[in-house]
């Protein structure tokens, strides 16, 4: 286990600076000047140049590239923003929290929706509860985040005046982008429950368990849940992988003060660091997530177990 907890951790490595690369490279190569957005259009060019070397804007991309993991990697050093001249991992520390709440919770209202209506579905194949979660799939995946958003913001905010529209002040805030966040990630949550615990259902233990007369409740739930659960944990990381990219979206629709605005203000003002030190905390953050949901399942998995610690036992 320690091995291949050192061999995943390794591996974010050449992940991370292939993710700086793509974004320093489009991000230097997307039109625009820093520091003309900064001085603004009446600043001569003096003004630009002095600022375009204190910036560092003036050296070569691949130096500057260079210079940035060297710092990165070496000094602890996230970068300075452009615009604020503050340390960015700063404004990240403070804007993350909005973000990683959202994520949270929508992975567990997502996983908890289509758990329990994946199991419903595969208890009640063929039938009317079956075909009815089926149509909430195809519905819920065919609407993406950010227009459901901007329904219920319509519906809720506009019409009813039941939840607000935008922010971050109160949890009736979050309420509205949790729904547009979980309920459209429900739907694959669901398909993957349905189709794991259909296999676990129709196995040999579970025919067994039936047969010594246990239970209908026993056997769903203790039997064949238990053994269908292991790509479902699996799933949820990366769903809650694909919802921190998802809160980016959502909290621009619903103007919460979070990583998503910050780094949209970033790109639009072409703040390089900003952009580099949110891509590689949440690529990092979503590492360590999955790394997380790995060792989980080592230890829910007897499997797994045996796979990792066999050597040592067979001694």
């Amino acid at each position: 286990m320690p091995r291949y907890i050192l061999k995943r951790v390794l591996l974010f490595i050449p992940l991370s600076m292939a993710a700086v690369f793509a974004v320093y490279f489009v991000m230097d190569f997307t039109p625009g000047d820093p520091a003309r957005l900064i001085l603004g259009e009446r600043a001569d060019e003096s003004q630009l140049a002095i600022l375009r070397a204190d910036l560092g804007l003036d050296r070569p991309f691949l130096a500057r590239y260079a210079g940035y993991l060297r710092r990165l990697a070496f000094h602890g050093d996230w970068g300075t923003s452009y615009r604020s001249r503050a340390p960015v991992i700063t404004e990240i520390l403070r804007k993350a929290p909005n973000t990683f709440a959202l994520a949270l919770l929508g992975t567990l209202f997502s996983s908890v929706i289509g758990m329990g209506l994946g199991i419903l579905a595969a208890v009640k194949r063929g039938k009317a509860a079956d075909i009815l979660a089926s149509a909430f799939t195809i519905m819920c995946a065919s609407v993406p985040a950010f227009v459901l958003g901007m329904v219920l913001i319509l519906f809720f905010s506009l019409k009813l005046r039941v939840f607000p529209s935008n922010g971050a002040s109160s949890w009736r805030h979050f309420i509205l982008p949790l729904a547009a966040l979980s309920v459209p990630a429900s739907a694959g949550m669901l398909r993957l429950t349905r189709s794991m615990m259909l296999e676990a259902l129709g196995a040999d233990y579970v025919r067994a368990a039936r047969a010594k007369g246990l239970g209908e409740g026993r056997v769903i739930f203790v039997h064949a849940l238990k053994n269908a659960l292991i790509p479902v944990i699996t799933s949820m990381g990366m769903h809650l992988g694909y919802l921190l990219g998802g809160a980016v979206i959502t909290e621009t629709v619903f103007a919460i003060p979070g990583l998503g605005t910050h780094i949209i203000d970033a790109v639009r003002m072409k703040d390089t660091p900003v952009v580099l030190a949110a891509i590689v905390f949440l690529s990092l953050s979503f590492s360590l997530i999955m790394l997380a949901v790995d060792i989980l399942c080592v230890f829910i998995d007897p499997r797994l177990r045996a796979r990792f610690g066999g050597r040592r036992g067979g001694r």
